[in-house]
Parts: structure tokens; sequence; C-alpha cells
């Protein structure tokens, strides 16, 4: 199942307490103190988070949620520091965004693979009396314990990163599309939803590669939590253009226009900036329709809406006009990139 939020909680390794301890051997009955220092849970104790490229799902925290460092070892005789533990690292997929649920501070955001972020730090080792001897005090009893490490609760958020975002009513065939620009494989079948998670395809268009992203199809109140697509409208927001895919022969007997409506009326309502981003139209399943239908349908639907870019005449299903689109969006990607 995909998950784009996680709850987790995280401890860092606590240091540890230093050793109280004074010298004995055969010609030193009263030696002085040797107590060493605790184990640095500060360096090796701390939880951080990791970008990992290959992954775009957070379902993995629904069966693991709490992640712990080691505490540091105890320091002991003979001046002997105890051994610090080893980090943790958590591995999420790039674009999640990590915040301290308690104090809903974000603490930071994964964007680069292998990029880390400190989630909770170690404590620090405690010291042993050797620490304490003074000109004054020969033979100091004193010792520190190490500090706690930090703990906290952590949402996790991801919001998937490609070029281009797919939108379009539930059976629209955007997954059709992408299974037939690229190697990606999501389930196809006719009804609506089935598509429950994004999906990741990348897409050729001759030297150049772009990633294109699948999202449930969106229905009217999407940007209220209608159906699926609020909690996946966010990953839009990360796209450098968009796609919307059009059913020109809807099999619900829907309008195709009242349709494009409704889809371009909830990314109105959920964000601004993603309502801004540029945009082609895909006119799908045009393989439904003569020759003689075609342009007669496609010249009602385009005069029924209020959109000047670029439309693409398209079948998902045999790859009709997909190639011409595949080159259109490069182009669009690298003029919008080029004006940022």
């Amino acid at each position: 199942m995909f998950r784009d939020e996680a709850k987790i909680y995280v401890k860092a390794g606590a240091g540890g307490p230093g050793c109280l301890s004074f010298r004995r051997e055969k010609h030193q009955p009263k030696g002085g103190p040797d107590g060493g220092d605790g184990g640095d849970g500060g360096d090796g104790g701390s939880v951080y988070f990791r970008g990992q490229e290959g992954l775009n799902t957070l379902s993995e925290f629904r069966y693991k949620r709490l992640f712990k460092a080691k505490n540091g070892q105890p320091g002991m005789g003979r001046d002997r520091r105890g051994k610090s533990s080893d980090d943790i690292y958590i591995e999420v997929p790039l674009g999640t965004k990590i915040c301290d649920l308690e104090t809903e501070e974000l603490i930071g955001e994964i964007v680069r693979h292998e990029q880390c972020l400190l989630a909770a730090k170690g404590g620090f080792h405690g010291l042993g009396n050797a620490r304490f001897k003074s000109s004054i005090n020969r033979a100091p009893r004193q010792t520190s314990p190490g500090t706690p490490g930090e703990a906290r609760e952590i949402g996790l958020e991801m919001s998937v990163m490609a070029d281009v975002g797919l939108l379009g009513m539930p059976n629209a065939g955007k997954s059709s599309l992408i299974r037939q620009l690229s190697a990606a494989r999501p389930k196809v079948a006719d009804y609506p939803f089935t598509t429950l998670h994004p999906n990741l395809g990348v897409v050729s268009a001759g030297s150049e590669d772009f990633v294109m992203a699948d999202i449930p199809g969106l229905i009217k109140k999407a940007s209220e939590g209608a159906g699926l697509g609020f909690e996946f409208l966010r990953h839009l927001t990360r796209a450098k253009v968009l796609l919307h895919v059009i059913d020109i022969f809807p099999s619900d007997g829907s309008e195709p226009a009242q349709n494009y409506q409704t889809i371009e009326s909830e990314l109105l309502k959920f964000d601004q900036e993603l309502y801004n981003k540029p945009r082609i139209l895909a006119i799908n399943k045009v393989d439904l329709l003569s020759n003689d239908e075609e342009k007669k349908v496609i010249n009602e639907f385009t005069s029924k809406i209020d959109y000047n870019g670029t439309v693409f005449i398209i079948s998902a299903l045999n790859g009709l006009g997909c190639k011409s689109l595949v080159f259109g969006l490069a182009e669009l990607i690298k003029s919008n990139e080029n004006e940022q």
C-alpha cells in the first residue's frame, strides 16, 4: 500500500557514564584515579535521515515506527574510554519533508540522493574521575553521567519529484499513456480509480530524458478531500509542467468540456501556484472515433473551453500522436527551466 505520510519516533543514544576507578597494581596499592570517560553518544548515537533515489513510498513505516540508536558504553578503568555507538540512518524517498510533530518545526527536506539530515543528536559522554584530579584533590571520587540523547516524534510527508505531472479525471487514460511512453507498468483497467498511488516513468525524447508522474484521477471537490485526489494533489506541486489528459469519449457519458473545467477549477482551489504551472492538453482516445467524427468532436470540445495553449491529439492505447507529445513536453520543460 502506498503512503505519502507517516509518523515515527526517533531516539538518539545517551552518552556513556564516566568511570570511578583508581589505579591498583602490585607496587602501587594506592595509585591515583584512572577512571576513563564514558562513550561519546554525541559522536556515535545520532539519528539521521538519508535520501535514497530508488525509493518512492513511505509504506515501510507502517510496520516500523521506532528508530533508536544505541547508548555509548561506560568508561573503564586504566583511563580507557567507552566505545561510541554508531549513528543510524533512516532512508527516505527524495521529496520527503521531516517535521517535529510536538513543536511543528520543519526540520528539513530531503531533495538529493544521499543527502543526510540530523533528526536527533546523541548525548555527550560522561567524564571519569581522572578528569577531576587536581592539586588539592589527588583522589577524586567524582564522575559525571552521559547526557541523554534527543528524542522526537517525527512526521514525514512525501511529494513525488517529477518533471511532468499527469492530471485528469479517473479513467481518462493517464496510466495507459505512461505505459505507452515509458517502462512504467501501472495497473490499467476499465473502471475509475485504478491508480491508487503515484507512478513514475522515465520518458526519452531523443537524447533528453524526463520523469513523468501519474497520480490518481481527480473529481469534483478533490481540493476539499473528495475521491482519492486530495492527498495526492501535493505531488503535482513539484512538477515543472503539467499534462492534462482529456478523455474525448468518456464511457460514463459525461461531457469532456465539463470534465476539463472541473479539473482546472480544483487546481485553482487547491493552489494558485499549481494552477499557474505551464501545461499541455492531450485529447485522448481518438482511436474510438471515426475520421469524420474526430474533427467534429474535437472542434466542439475546444470551442467550449478557455484554453490557448498547445493541444495534442493522441491515443494512449495505440501510440497515435504520442511521439509528437513527448517532444512537445520536452520543449516545454526546457523552456520553463530557461525562464527560471
